[in-house]
């Protein structure tokens, strides 16, 4: 079952097109990566699934309930953290949590016992500084909580790591894969090494529109070329190299790509040994989430 599903997105601003027929499905059970550059309709996107943007034409569906712009009937499904969240300041972290579940409707024994669950489970148990002297990484990691107290089937997270440090990152990335088990996690970003450490299934958004999505693993095969790292141990072999193989490309000092489509290896080894040129090293190179992208969508 897709827990996110939409189809034929469309929205504009003025006479700019963001998303342009959009489509989009998100298991259930799945962390999915939505990836794309700045300024290319993620934020739009998430902002239309929850009914804050009226969408100019097409339809979403969050657990098989129709969104209806400015109705928030299907936000009980979801758990929602922006990119930049806001707070009361003079709150404790505990103090915040207990008034947010008391907004939400829990019980005072539901809210005792979820506030105490995720306090825990992002790091903050014995937090008892203000929320005005978090970092930003703290008032991630609160923002996770205040987003799951009401056990969402969704939870939809816009650029979650971005301006945080790399142990940051890794605290929110932790916590994004540690609630797998109880929620189908959606998360935007431009960050792609965010996306190969955690992500099941991936999108990626260009111009408004979805080039690929699917497994992670199998974009991986499909988009697959037989690429190949050669190391020589000088400038003059590696111009010669180049010199009969123009398609290669320089990747570093000594260092050249080249593709299994425009310079067969047998061909290469063979010029090598002709020219007494030994290879440091030639190594097969796994298909980075980068080089996908920029095959996916032509940049």
């Amino acid at each position: 079952m897709d827990m996110l599903r939409i189809t034929n997105l469309q929205k504009r601003f003025g006479d700019k097109a963001v998303l342009r027929g959009l489509n989009l499905s998100v298991p259930e059970g799945c962390i999915f990566g939505f990836i794309g550059k700045n300024g290319s309709g993620k934020t739009t996107t998430m902002k239309t699934v929850l009914g804050l943007l009226k969408a100019d034409g097409g339809e979403i569906t969050v657990n098989g309930e129709q969104v209806v712009y400015g109705q928030t009937a299907t936000n009980r499904h979801i758990g929602y953290l922006p990119d930049v969240p806001e707070f009361y300041s003079f709150m404790t972290a505990e103090e915040y949590l207990a008034f947010c579940g008391e907004i939400t409707g829990l019980t005072a024994a539901e809210n005792r016992q979820r506030r105490t669950e995720l306090l825990e489970l992002v790091g903050l148990k014995d937090e008892k500084h203000r929320i005005g002297g978090f970092s930003r990484g703290m008032k991630q990691r609160l923002g996770i909580a205040q987003a799951l107290l009401n056990s969402p089937k969704l939870l939809i997270c816009d650029e979650p790591t971005s301006a945080l440090d790399p142990v940051g990152r890794k605290e929110i990335l932790d916590i994004l894969l540690s609630v797998r088990e109880q929620t189908t996690v959606l998360f935007s970003t431009h960050v792609l090494s965010d996306v190969e450490r955690i992500c099941t299934d991936v999108a990626f958004l260009n111009n408004g529109v979805v080039e690929t999505q699917g497994k992670l693993s199998e974009i991986k095969t499909r988009f697959r070329r037989e690429e190949y790292l050669l190391e020589t141990a000088s400038d003059d072999h590696l111009a010669a190299i180049i010199r009969a193989f123009p398609s290669m490309e320089k990747a570093d000092d000594n260092q050249l790509v080249f593709c299994e489509g425009d310079a067969s290896v047998s061909d290469v080894m063979r010029f090598m040994a002709n020219e007494g040129i030994s290879p440091l090293r030639l190594d097969r190179m796994e298909p980075t989430l980068e080089s996908l992208f920029m095959e996916v969508t032509k940049k």
